[in-house]
Protein backbone atom coordinates (compact mmCIF):
# COMPACT_ATOMS: atom_id res chain seq x y z
CA UNK A 1 0.00 0.00 0.00
CA UNK A 2 3.01 2.29 1.08
CA UNK A 3 4.36 1.82 -2.11
CA UNK A 4 1.32 2.32 -4.00
CA UNK A 5 0.66 5.63 -2.75
CA UNK A 6 4.37 6.34 -3.14
CA UNK A 7 4.07 6.08 -6.97
CA UNK A 8 0.92 7.39 -7.40
CA UNK A 9 2.30 10.61 -5.38
CA UNK A 10 5.63 10.83 -7.58
CA UNK A 11 2.89 10.43 -10.98
CA UNK A 12 0.85 13.85 -9.45
CA UNK A 13 3.85 15.64 -9.00
CA UNK A 14 5.45 14.80 -12.12
CA UNK A 15 2.12 15.28 -13.98
CA UNK A 16 2.20 19.25 -11.64
CA UNK A 17 5.47 20.17 -12.97
CA UNK A 18 4.63 18.79 -16.74
CA UNK A 19 1.41 20.48 -17.39
CA UNK A 20 2.65 24.21 -15.26
CA UNK A 21 5.71 23.68 -17.34
CA UNK A 22 3.76 23.18 -20.36
CA UNK A 23 1.22 25.80 -19.73
CA UNK A 24 3.90 28.68 -18.42
CA UNK A 25 5.30 27.73 -21.98
CA UNK A 26 2.33 28.68 -23.88
CA UNK A 27 1.57 32.00 -22.41
CA UNK A 28 5.03 32.85 -22.74
CA UNK A 29 5.23 32.26 -26.02
CA UNK A 30 2.39 34.65 -27.11
CA UNK A 31 3.18 36.92 -24.83
CA UNK A 32 7.14 36.95 -26.60
CA UNK A 33 5.71 37.02 -30.04
CA UNK A 34 3.36 39.61 -29.44
CA UNK A 35 5.53 42.05 -27.74
CA UNK A 36 8.58 41.83 -30.38
CA UNK A 37 5.75 43.00 -33.39
CA UNK A 38 5.37 39.68 -34.61
CA UNK A 39 1.87 39.89 -36.68
CA UNK A 40 -1.27 38.49 -34.89
CA UNK A 41 -1.76 36.08 -37.98
CA UNK A 42 1.86 35.27 -38.14
CA UNK A 43 1.11 34.29 -34.26
CA UNK A 44 -1.88 32.42 -35.28
CA UNK A 45 0.03 30.46 -37.53
CA UNK A 46 2.92 29.49 -35.11
CA UNK A 47 1.12 28.56 -32.06
CA UNK A 48 -1.41 26.20 -33.98
CA UNK A 49 1.77 24.04 -34.57
CA UNK A 50 1.91 22.66 -30.82
CA UNK A 51 -1.60 21.08 -31.59
CA UNK A 52 -0.99 19.78 -34.81
CA UNK A 53 2.08 17.71 -33.32
CA UNK A 54 -0.43 17.19 -29.74
CA UNK A 55 -2.50 15.24 -32.32
CA UNK A 56 0.05 13.62 -34.44
CA UNK A 57 1.61 12.56 -31.14
CA UNK A 58 -1.77 11.15 -29.40
CA UNK A 59 -2.00 8.52 -32.40
CA UNK A 60 2.04 7.46 -32.41
CA UNK A 61 3.49 8.12 -29.17
CA UNK A 62 2.55 4.37 -28.39
CA UNK A 63 5.56 3.04 -31.10
CA UNK A 64 7.93 4.56 -29.12
CA UNK A 65 6.89 3.36 -25.73
CA UNK A 66 6.41 -0.13 -26.82
CA UNK A 67 9.98 -0.06 -28.13
CA UNK A 68 12.00 1.57 -25.34
CA UNK A 69 9.27 1.13 -22.28
CA UNK A 70 7.59 3.76 -20.20
CA UNK A 71 10.50 5.03 -18.15
CA UNK A 72 13.11 5.46 -21.11
CA UNK A 73 10.06 6.29 -23.36
CA UNK A 74 9.01 9.29 -20.56
CA UNK A 75 12.87 10.71 -20.40
CA UNK A 76 12.86 10.66 -24.19
CA UNK A 77 9.81 12.90 -24.73
CA UNK A 78 10.63 15.11 -21.61
CA UNK A 79 14.10 15.66 -22.84
CA UNK A 80 12.70 16.55 -26.05
CA UNK A 81 10.00 19.05 -24.66
CA UNK A 82 12.79 20.73 -22.49
CA UNK A 83 15.20 21.29 -25.42
CA UNK A 84 12.79 22.76 -27.57
CA UNK A 85 11.79 25.17 -24.46
CA UNK A 86 15.64 25.96 -24.43
CA UNK A 87 15.77 26.60 -28.12
CA UNK A 88 13.36 29.14 -28.78
CA UNK A 89 15.57 32.25 -27.91
CA UNK A 90 18.21 30.84 -29.49
CA UNK A 91 15.95 30.29 -32.76
CA UNK A 92 14.44 33.29 -32.81
CA UNK A 93 12.54 32.93 -35.95
CA UNK A 94 8.40 32.40 -36.45
CA UNK A 95 9.75 29.30 -38.85
CA UNK A 96 12.24 27.61 -36.46
CA UNK A 97 9.24 28.57 -33.16
CA UNK A 98 6.43 26.80 -36.12
CA UNK A 99 8.83 23.54 -36.02
CA UNK A 100 9.37 23.78 -32.29
CA UNK A 101 6.04 23.85 -31.34
CA UNK A 102 5.49 20.53 -33.43
CA UNK A 103 8.03 18.82 -31.80
CA UNK A 104 6.80 20.14 -28.69
CA UNK A 105 2.95 19.32 -29.09
CA UNK A 106 4.37 15.89 -29.76
CA UNK A 107 6.73 15.05 -26.96
CA UNK A 108 3.63 16.49 -24.70
CA UNK A 109 1.39 13.90 -25.81
CA UNK A 110 3.47 11.37 -25.56
CA UNK A 111 4.39 12.28 -21.93
CA UNK A 112 0.47 11.92 -21.17
CA UNK A 113 0.46 8.61 -22.98
CA UNK A 114 3.17 7.57 -20.72
CA UNK A 115 2.01 8.77 -17.22
CA UNK A 116 -1.92 8.27 -18.40
CA UNK A 117 -0.66 4.63 -18.71
CA UNK A 118 0.72 4.38 -15.68
CA UNK A 119 -2.35 6.60 -13.81
CA UNK A 120 -4.42 4.05 -15.66
CA UNK A 121 -3.29 0.62 -14.33
CA UNK A 122 -3.44 2.19 -10.97
CA UNK A 123 -7.06 2.02 -11.23
CA UNK A 124 -9.34 -0.56 -9.93
CA UNK A 125 -13.17 -0.50 -10.47
CA UNK A 126 -13.61 0.87 -6.57
CA UNK A 127 -11.54 3.68 -7.23
CA UNK A 128 -10.86 4.57 -10.92
CA UNK A 129 -13.90 7.06 -10.13
CA UNK A 130 -11.81 8.70 -7.71
CA UNK A 131 -8.59 8.54 -9.77
CA UNK A 132 -9.77 10.04 -12.52
CA UNK A 133 -11.18 13.00 -10.77
CA UNK A 134 -7.91 13.72 -9.15
CA UNK A 135 -5.91 13.04 -12.25
CA UNK A 136 -7.90 15.90 -13.75
CA UNK A 137 -8.03 18.39 -11.15
CA UNK A 138 -4.23 17.82 -10.71
CA UNK A 139 -4.14 19.17 -14.18
CA UNK A 140 -6.80 21.72 -13.94
CA UNK A 141 -3.94 23.28 -11.41
CA UNK A 142 -1.26 22.74 -12.71
CA UNK A 143 -2.24 24.40 -15.90
CA UNK A 144 -3.94 28.08 -13.90
CA UNK A 145 -0.30 27.35 -11.47
CA UNK A 146 1.65 27.79 -15.17
CA UNK A 147 -0.29 30.92 -16.07
CA UNK A 148 0.42 32.53 -12.77
CA UNK A 149 4.62 32.07 -14.03
CA UNK A 150 4.52 34.24 -16.30
CA UNK A 151 5.34 37.21 -13.63
CA UNK A 152 8.42 35.95 -13.18
CA UNK A 153 11.30 37.24 -15.46
CA UNK A 154 11.02 39.51 -18.61
CA UNK A 155 9.73 37.80 -21.12
CA UNK A 156 11.66 39.15 -24.34
CA UNK A 157 14.38 37.41 -22.11
CA UNK A 158 16.22 34.22 -21.76
CA UNK A 159 15.77 33.66 -18.30
CA UNK A 160 11.25 32.59 -18.75
CA UNK A 161 12.35 29.97 -21.04
CA UNK A 162 14.86 28.82 -19.12
CA UNK A 163 12.45 28.51 -16.05
CA UNK A 164 9.71 26.58 -18.54
CA UNK A 165 12.54 23.98 -19.65
CA UNK A 166 13.54 23.41 -15.79
CA UNK A 167 10.42 22.35 -14.69
CA UNK A 168 10.23 20.27 -17.84
CA UNK A 169 13.41 18.52 -16.85
CA UNK A 170 12.77 18.44 -13.30
CA UNK A 171 9.22 16.02 -14.21
CA UNK A 172 11.40 13.37 -14.19
CA UNK A 173 13.31 13.18 -10.60
CA UNK A 174 9.93 11.84 -9.16
CA UNK A 175 9.23 8.74 -11.63
CA UNK A 176 13.01 8.24 -11.62
CA UNK A 177 13.16 7.78 -8.39
CA UNK A 178 9.88 5.61 -7.63
CA UNK A 179 10.14 2.01 -8.45
CA UNK A 180 6.96 2.37 -11.23
CA UNK A 181 5.31 -1.06 -12.23
CA UNK A 182 5.10 -0.88 -16.14
CA UNK A 183 1.91 -1.02 -17.13
CA UNK A 184 0.96 -2.50 -21.04
CA UNK A 185 -0.20 -0.46 -23.80
CA UNK A 186 -3.10 -1.46 -25.34
CA UNK A 187 -3.73 -0.48 -28.52
CA UNK A 188 -6.97 2.76 -28.70
CA UNK A 189 -9.34 2.16 -31.33
CA UNK A 190 -10.86 4.91 -32.59
CA UNK A 191 -14.63 4.87 -33.72
CA UNK A 192 -14.39 5.90 -37.52
CA UNK A 193 -15.30 9.88 -37.51
CA UNK A 194 -17.79 9.36 -40.54
CA UNK A 195 -19.81 6.54 -38.15
CA UNK A 196 -19.49 8.65 -35.02
CA UNK A 197 -21.17 11.95 -37.32
CA UNK A 198 -23.47 9.58 -38.85
CA UNK A 199 -24.69 8.11 -34.78
CA UNK A 200 -24.47 11.42 -33.13
CA UNK A 201 -23.74 14.18 -35.60
CA UNK A 202 -24.84 17.22 -32.28
CA UNK A 203 -21.75 15.36 -30.30
CA UNK A 204 -19.43 15.47 -33.10
CA UNK A 205 -19.99 19.43 -33.96
CA UNK A 206 -19.79 19.85 -30.35
CA UNK A 207 -16.61 18.65 -29.91
CA UNK A 208 -14.91 19.97 -33.27
CA UNK A 209 -16.35 23.24 -31.89
CA UNK A 210 -15.30 22.92 -28.29
CA UNK A 211 -11.64 22.63 -29.69
CA UNK A 212 -11.92 25.52 -31.79
CA UNK A 213 -12.71 27.70 -29.30
CA UNK A 214 -10.90 26.72 -26.20
CA UNK A 215 -7.73 26.46 -28.15
CA UNK A 216 -8.25 29.93 -29.67
CA UNK A 217 -8.41 31.31 -26.21
CA UNK A 218 -5.66 29.39 -25.00
CA UNK A 219 -2.84 30.35 -27.78
CA UNK A 220 -4.38 33.69 -28.12
CA UNK A 221 -5.58 35.37 -24.94
CA UNK A 222 -1.92 35.83 -24.01
CA UNK A 223 -1.89 38.03 -27.24
CA UNK A 224 -5.88 39.60 -26.42
CA UNK A 225 -4.23 40.63 -23.05
CA UNK A 226 -0.75 41.88 -24.65
CA UNK A 227 -2.66 43.92 -27.19
CA UNK A 228 -5.45 45.64 -24.63
CA UNK A 229 -2.12 46.69 -22.86
CA UNK A 230 -2.55 44.57 -19.60
CA UNK A 231 -0.12 44.56 -17.36
CA UNK A 232 2.25 40.92 -16.82
CA UNK A 233 0.23 40.70 -13.51
CA UNK A 234 -3.19 40.87 -14.51
CA UNK A 235 -2.26 38.46 -17.91
CA UNK A 236 -1.48 36.00 -15.09
CA UNK A 237 -4.84 36.35 -13.67
CA UNK A 238 -7.17 36.37 -16.73
CA UNK A 239 -5.59 33.50 -17.59
CA UNK A 240 -5.53 31.22 -14.41
CA UNK A 241 -8.76 32.47 -13.55
CA UNK A 242 -10.40 31.41 -16.54
CA UNK A 243 -8.17 27.90 -16.09
CA UNK A 244 -10.12 27.68 -12.27
CA UNK A 245 -13.50 28.31 -13.09
CA UNK A 246 -13.42 26.04 -16.22
CA UNK A 247 -12.92 23.48 -13.39
CA UNK A 248 -15.59 24.84 -10.96
CA UNK A 249 -18.31 24.64 -13.34
CA UNK A 250 -17.56 21.24 -14.26
CA UNK A 251 -19.94 19.58 -11.35
CA UNK A 252 -22.69 22.00 -11.19
CA UNK A 253 -23.26 21.96 -15.13
CA UNK A 254 -23.13 18.27 -14.77
CA UNK A 255 -25.42 17.95 -12.27
CA UNK A 256 -28.15 19.59 -14.10
CA UNK A 257 -27.20 18.19 -16.96
CA UNK A 258 -28.35 14.92 -15.63
CA UNK A 259 -31.85 16.36 -14.75
CA UNK A 260 -32.84 17.68 -18.62
CA UNK A 261 -32.43 16.16 -21.65
CA UNK A 262 -28.90 16.85 -23.01
CA UNK A 263 -29.49 18.49 -25.69
CA UNK A 264 -31.66 21.10 -23.81
CA UNK A 265 -28.45 21.13 -21.63
CA UNK A 266 -26.21 21.64 -24.43
CA UNK A 267 -28.55 24.28 -26.49
CA UNK A 268 -28.41 26.59 -23.02
CA UNK A 269 -24.98 26.30 -22.23
CA UNK A 270 -23.62 27.66 -25.75
CA UNK A 271 -25.92 29.93 -25.69
CA UNK A 272 -24.70 31.50 -22.28
CA UNK A 273 -20.69 31.01 -22.84
CA UNK A 274 -21.78 32.97 -26.60
CA UNK A 275 -23.00 35.60 -24.97
CA UNK A 276 -20.69 36.35 -22.62
CA UNK A 277 -17.96 35.97 -25.43
CA UNK A 278 -19.25 38.40 -26.90
CA UNK A 279 -19.67 40.51 -23.61
CA UNK A 280 -16.16 40.53 -23.21
CA UNK A 281 -15.56 41.33 -26.95
CA UNK A 282 -17.95 44.32 -26.33
CA UNK A 283 -17.00 45.42 -22.32
CA UNK A 284 -13.64 43.80 -21.56
CA UNK A 285 -11.30 46.64 -22.93
CA UNK A 286 -13.11 48.57 -20.69
CA UNK A 287 -13.12 48.08 -17.30
CA UNK A 288 -10.61 44.67 -15.90
CA UNK A 289 -13.27 43.55 -13.23
CA UNK A 290 -15.37 43.57 -16.41
CA UNK A 291 -13.26 41.42 -18.11
CA UNK A 292 -12.76 39.26 -15.72
CA UNK A 293 -16.31 37.99 -15.04
CA UNK A 294 -17.39 38.13 -18.91
CA UNK A 295 -13.76 35.69 -19.31
CA UNK A 296 -14.55 33.76 -16.60
CA UNK A 297 -18.40 32.99 -17.20
CA UNK A 298 -17.25 32.16 -21.13
CA UNK A 299 -14.41 29.47 -20.48
CA UNK A 300 -17.20 27.74 -17.29
CA UNK A 301 -19.51 27.28 -19.93
CA UNK A 302 -17.31 26.66 -22.78
CA UNK A 303 -15.18 24.04 -20.79
CA UNK A 304 -18.92 21.94 -20.37
CA UNK A 305 -19.36 21.52 -23.98
CA UNK A 306 -16.67 18.86 -24.22
CA UNK A 307 -17.63 16.74 -21.43
CA UNK A 308 -21.03 17.18 -22.80
CA UNK A 309 -20.61 16.04 -26.13
CA UNK A 310 -19.02 12.76 -24.60
CA UNK A 311 -22.49 12.60 -22.70
CA UNK A 312 -24.39 12.52 -25.86
CA UNK A 313 -22.46 10.43 -27.76
CA UNK A 314 -22.13 7.56 -24.52
CA UNK A 315 -25.77 8.00 -24.35
CA UNK A 316 -26.14 6.57 -27.47
CA UNK A 317 -23.78 4.19 -27.55
CA UNK A 318 -22.91 0.72 -25.88
CA UNK A 319 -20.69 1.43 -23.12
CA UNK A 320 -18.46 -1.00 -23.91
CA UNK A 321 -17.89 1.45 -27.08
CA UNK A 322 -17.07 4.25 -24.33
CA UNK A 323 -12.95 4.29 -25.11
CA UNK A 324 -13.13 4.20 -28.83
CA UNK A 325 -16.35 6.61 -28.95
CA UNK A 326 -14.17 8.99 -26.85
CA UNK A 327 -10.90 8.54 -28.96
CA UNK A 328 -12.75 9.92 -32.16
CA UNK A 329 -14.15 12.94 -29.86
CA UNK A 330 -10.74 13.68 -29.02
CA UNK A 331 -9.71 13.34 -32.41
CA UNK A 332 -12.73 15.52 -33.49
CA UNK A 333 -11.68 18.02 -30.36
CA UNK A 334 -8.20 18.14 -31.74
CA UNK A 335 -9.03 19.05 -35.29
CA UNK A 336 -10.51 21.78 -34.07
CA UNK A 337 -7.95 22.48 -32.12
CA UNK A 338 -5.57 22.96 -34.95
CA UNK A 339 -7.89 25.56 -37.00
CA UNK A 340 -8.73 27.36 -33.78
CA UNK A 341 -5.81 29.91 -33.41
CA UNK A 342 -5.96 30.33 -36.99
CA UNK A 343 -9.54 31.48 -37.15
CA UNK A 344 -9.30 33.26 -33.60
CA UNK A 345 -5.57 34.88 -35.34
CA UNK A 346 -7.72 36.10 -38.60
CA UNK A 347 -10.59 37.91 -36.81
CA UNK A 348 -8.31 39.87 -34.39
CA UNK A 349 -6.42 40.56 -37.97
CA UNK A 350 -10.14 42.03 -38.96
CA UNK A 351 -11.21 43.22 -36.09
CA UNK A 352 -9.03 43.95 -33.44
CA UNK A 353 -8.21 42.35 -30.24
CA UNK A 354 -11.67 42.04 -29.42
CA UNK A 355 -12.17 39.84 -32.69
CA UNK A 356 -10.58 36.50 -30.80
CA UNK A 357 -14.21 36.70 -28.60
CA UNK A 358 -16.60 38.42 -31.25
CA UNK A 359 -15.30 34.90 -33.59
CA UNK A 360 -15.92 32.51 -30.31
CA UNK A 361 -18.88 34.00 -29.49
CA UNK A 362 -20.01 33.34 -33.40
CA UNK A 363 -19.20 30.10 -33.25
CA UNK A 364 -20.63 29.48 -30.14
CA UNK A 365 -23.72 30.78 -30.91
CA UNK A 366 -24.15 28.59 -33.94
CA UNK A 367 -24.43 25.57 -31.72
CA UNK A 368 -27.93 27.02 -30.31
CA UNK A 369 -29.88 26.66 -33.83
CA UNK A 370 -28.21 23.10 -34.37
CA UNK A 371 -29.12 22.17 -30.98
CA UNK A 372 -32.31 22.50 -31.26
CA UNK A 373 -32.68 21.53 -34.77
CA UNK A 374 -31.86 17.67 -33.25
CA UNK A 375 -34.09 18.64 -30.38
CA UNK A 376 -36.92 18.57 -33.07
CA UNK A 377 -35.72 16.13 -35.40
CA UNK A 378 -34.54 12.98 -32.73
CA UNK A 379 -36.62 11.56 -30.62
CA UNK A 380 -35.06 12.14 -26.69
CA UNK A 381 -33.68 9.44 -24.46
CA UNK A 382 -35.74 9.26 -21.03
CA UNK A 383 -33.74 10.68 -18.29
CA UNK A 384 -33.66 7.30 -16.58
CA UNK A 385 -31.62 5.94 -19.67
CA UNK A 386 -29.30 8.89 -20.05
CA UNK A 387 -25.98 7.78 -19.08
CA UNK A 388 -24.38 10.06 -16.29
CA UNK A 389 -22.03 13.23 -16.72
CA UNK A 390 -18.69 12.88 -16.35
CA UNK A 391 -16.61 15.83 -16.47
CA UNK A 392 -14.08 14.69 -19.31
CA UNK A 393 -10.79 16.73 -19.67
CA UNK A 394 -10.33 16.84 -23.48
CA UNK A 395 -6.58 17.85 -23.00
CA UNK A 396 -5.60 14.28 -22.35
CA UNK A 397 -5.08 11.57 -24.86
CA UNK A 398 -7.78 8.23 -25.39
CA UNK A 399 -5.88 6.26 -22.85
CA UNK A 400 -7.09 7.77 -19.93
CA UNK A 401 -10.86 6.73 -21.14
CA UNK A 402 -10.14 3.68 -19.88
CA UNK A 403 -10.85 4.50 -16.39
CA UNK A 404 -13.98 6.51 -17.19
CA UNK A 405 -16.39 5.26 -14.65
CA UNK A 406 -18.89 4.41 -17.70
CA UNK A 407 -16.57 2.51 -18.95
CA UNK A 408 -18.30 -0.73 -18.22
CA UNK A 409 -15.08 -3.02 -20.12
CA UNK A 410 -12.69 -1.97 -18.01
CA UNK A 411 -10.27 -4.32 -16.67
CA UNK A 412 -7.99 -3.79 -13.96
CA UNK A 413 -4.72 -3.49 -15.02
CA UNK A 414 -1.83 -6.78 -14.59
CA UNK A 415 1.71 -5.11 -13.92
CA UNK A 416 4.89 -6.26 -14.25
CA UNK A 417 7.92 -5.67 -12.04
CA UNK A 418 9.51 -2.38 -12.56
CA UNK A 419 11.16 -1.98 -15.58
CA UNK A 420 14.74 -1.35 -14.29
CA UNK A 421 14.89 -4.69 -12.01
CA UNK A 422 13.79 -5.99 -15.18
CA UNK A 423 16.83 -4.98 -16.78
CA UNK A 424 18.90 -5.00 -14.42
CA UNK A 425 18.68 -8.93 -13.59
CA UNK A 426 21.14 -10.68 -15.42
CA UNK A 427 20.74 -14.05 -17.85
CA UNK A 428 23.44 -16.79 -17.09
CA UNK A 429 24.98 -15.80 -20.58
CA UNK A 430 25.97 -12.04 -18.94
CA UNK A 431 26.88 -13.48 -15.66
CA UNK A 432 28.99 -16.44 -15.78
CA UNK A 433 29.45 -16.94 -12.11
CA UNK A 434 26.11 -17.36 -11.61
CA UNK A 435 25.53 -19.56 -14.72
CA UNK A 436 28.26 -21.74 -12.78
CA UNK A 437 26.94 -21.57 -9.76
CA UNK A 438 23.50 -23.22 -10.76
Amino acid sequence: MRLQLAQLSALLFSILLMVSGNAFLMTLLGVRLSGSGTTTNIIGWVLLCYFIGFVIGTLYADRVIRRVGHIRAFAVFAATTAAAALLYPYLDKPIWWAGLRVISGLSMAGLLVVVESWFSARATNSNRATLFAIYQIAFYIASAGGQLLINIGDPLTFAPFTLAGILLIIALIPLSLTRVQAPSIEHVEHLPLRRLLHLVPLGMITSLASGLVINAFYALGPVYATQIALSLGELSIFMALAVIVAMLFAWPLGWISDRVERRHALMWVALGAALASISTALFGEQDYRLLLLCTGLFMGLTAALYPLAVAMVNDRMDSREIVAASAGLLLSYGIGACLGPALGSLMMTLFGPSGLFLGNGVILLALVPLSRYWITQVKPLPLAEQEHFVAAMPATTPVLAGIDPRNEAFEEAALSEPEDERRAAPTPEENPVAGEQS
